[in-house]
């Protein structure tokens, strides 16, 4: 990746999403957003050449706001990436683990080290979000007030790591997509691919079912499937799908005709093609059969 492109992610520097930046394009300039509606709008104004945008945690769940964005923002995915969350309590330098009386960091960071705090016996204080808790205790100079954030966060608001797995479960990780102004499909379609779509089904009975049956006659594997509310009515329905396989393969090409012969006119958004991440193998590989 070439110096002068630049990434756009949502918080401050020294987030989940900077560092996500920075393990996908390392030589990329980054770009800190204080929303996710200025992160897309960078990209599409140019002031970014792609956008880091994460969509689920393995622990917490999709992210709120994300699926109103992707269909909207007119950008395309063009890659994913699977980033491991390793809290660390962080505080100025010179404090001891025993200094610390309250740590600050965003709702979920304390949930996901909740167990390890009441050890320690540390009052959590929530948090806007985690790099900032650690940009904030570090501007506070307080010896007993401490964060739980990335090491990337200690390294850039100069914190010392007190704890460095605080986490009470290892597993825990974040899923992003790139995206970008212009579609970059892979040219081999034989290689590991993941498409993702939105579409909006026709009110006739069973069709969401009858939709979905093109991809399990043609052998094409749905890894997510989610519905959410559309323009605020509870009768309009809009569905997510993330499936296996590039969108010129044969199968794909034949359960994209079936689902769209089940959706209104224009009720089908391909929203990208792109590498399958290592990543998403790696840990079907690692789990229990």
């Amino acid at each position: 990746m070439a110096m002068d492109k630049k990434i756009a992610f949502q918080g401050v520097p020294g987030a989940y999403s900077h560092l996500a930046c920075s393990s996908v394009m390392p030589k990329a300039q980054t770009l800190a957003c204080s929303s996710f509606s200025e992160m897309v709008l960078s990209v599409q104004r140019g002031e970014a050449d792609f956008a880091m945008v994460p969509v689920e945690n393995s622990t917490a769940g999709r992210v709120a706001d994300i699926h109103h964005i992707l269909p909207e923002s007119g950008l395309f995915i063009i890659g994913e990436h699977y980033q491991p969350v390793h809290h660390k309590l962080l505080a100025i330098r010179g404090a001891q683990l025993n200094d610390i009386t309250e740590v600050h960091s965003h709702e979920q960071g304390l949930a996901q080290c909740r167990k390890s705090l009441e050890k320690l016996g540390i009052k959590p204080v929530i948090h806007a979000d985690t790099a900032g808790a650690a940009k904030d205790i570090a501007l506070l100079g307080d010896k007993n007030v401490g964060a739980i954030a990335s090491s990337l966060a200690a390294d850039i608001y100069d914190l010392d790591i007190l704890e460095a797995n605080i986490l009470d479960s290892n597993s825990n990780t974040t899923r992003f997509l790139v995206m970008a102004r212009e579609e970059d499909i892979p040219a081999d379609p034989n290689l590991p691919a993941i498409t993702t779509l939105i579409f909006e089904v026709r009110s006739v009975p069973a069709v969401l079912y009858k939709a979905l049956g093109g991809f399990a006659t043609n052998g094409v594997n749905l890894t997510k499937l989610e519905s959410y509310m559309k323009g605020g009515s509870m009768q309009a329905a809009q569905f997510y799908i993330d499936c296996e396989g590039h969108i010129k393969t044969t199968a794909m090409a034949r359960a994209l005709e079936e689902l769209r012969f089940y959706c209104k006119d224009g009720g089908v958004q391909i929203l990208g093609t792109y590498p399958a991440s290592p990543a998403r193998y790696a840990k079907a590989q690692q789990s229990p059969a």
